[in-house]
């Protein structure tokens, strides 16, 4: 988030004897100038950093799961890392319950090949609960529910072979907010629907503000891709907000850093963050999608998406490959 100026005299400085005070004084001006738009950059700087700090304190919070390996060492070694993305409805159309997690993604980042891998998980998954076995079988969003993130990571953990490094929660009421505050977001409709009283037509680009943004990414059931076309939905919305929120505005705007600290959550420390923004920053600039496909079936009277053996093998495969990892077979018990 840096912001350059650039300054050059208009005119050149005449050749003539009697303009060399003049000449003298422009350029005293000029670097006068410079000095002070440093000092102006510095205490700018000084805001952000001070504003950034702050933020990421007020959000930090341990997830209590168990760890397959030591992210601290990860990150240190300069690893490719994985990251856990966490979205609930909590906030939400006036809700203040716990709520579910209805996006599930798992982010790697790897330095090495400056790549990102971005994994989406389908919200009704079929999974076991390994602290909560009488609850089993479960969707894998009542995992947050159940037993928080501890829980979530520890399943997906499980069912997918893949170590989870970190991980950030956000909310999907705080999502709204920190839209506003930023001023909206602009999104290409992928597909033309209608939604809450609200319409969208294919390949055409909308400037949202927070609600509008939420009924945007909220649809599934008119989508014909289903979850699946809601989780892409959300990624344009969560992109979107991402490209308005580096500038160097919002990081000294409070109102914008305290509805992203007072809806998210994340166990990424200050320099955590700092060690992926300047190791890991070139790996994000290359993205790629993919996604555990899964069946819908009905068992007990619930609607779950089940997904084989065979393809949470693919996405630990997919996924481990991403980290520099060999590849294992997922128990299959899970």
């Amino acid at each position: 988030m840096n912001s350059q100026n650039q300054w050059e005299p208009r005119r050149s400085v005449r050749e003539h004897n009697d303009g060399i005070h003049k000449s003298h004084l422009g350029w005293k001006i000029f670097w006068a100038a410079i000095a002070s738009l440093g000092i102006i950059a510095l205490v700018c700087a000084g805001v952000a950093w001070w504003n950034i700090r702050s933020t990421t304190n007020e959000m930090y919070t341990s997830s209590g799961a168990t760890r397959e390996r030591n992210a601290a060492q990860v990150l240190k070694k300069r690893e490719p890392v994985s990251i856990l993305l966490l979205g609930t409805d909590t906030g939400a159309l006036g809700r203040s319950d716990k709520g579910r997690t209805d996006t599930i993604m798992i982010m790697t980042i790897n330095p090495k090949t400056n790549k990102t891998k971005l994994v989406s998980i389908p919200r009704d998954m079929k999974v076991n609960l390994p602290d909560y076995p009488s609850e089993s079988p479960a969707k894998i969003n009542a995992a947050y529910t159940y037993g928080n993130v501890k829980e979530t990571i520890n399943v997906l953990q499980k069912h997918f072979g893949t170590p989870i490094d970190f991980y950030v929660l956000v909310n999907m009421g705080g999502l709204k907010k920190a839209i506003n505050q930023v001023g909206g977001v602009d999104v290409k409709s992928p597909l033309t629907f209608d939604y809450e009283g609200s319409s969208f037509v294919k390949g055409h680009t909308y400037h949202l503000d927070g609600a509008e943004a939420l009924k945007f990414s909220r649809m599934r059931y008119t989508d014909p891709d289903g979850d699946y076309g809601r989780q892409k939905r959300q990624k344009l919305v969560i992109s979107a907000l991402l490209k308005k929120s580096v500038s160097y505005k919002t990081v000294l705007n409070r109102k914008f850093l305290k509805s992203v600290s007072d809806s998210s959550k994340t166990d990424l420390t200050f320099d955590d963050m700092l060690t992926l923004a300047k190791h890991y920053r070139k790996a994000t600039k290359n993205v790629s999608q993919d996604h555990a496909q899964g069946e819908g079936r009905n068992i007990g009277g619930q609607a779950f998406e089940v997904v084989s053996s065979d393809e949470q093998q693919r996405v630990s495969d997919v996924l481990r490959q991403s980290l520099g990892l060999e590849t294992k077979s997922v128990d299959e018990d899970y």
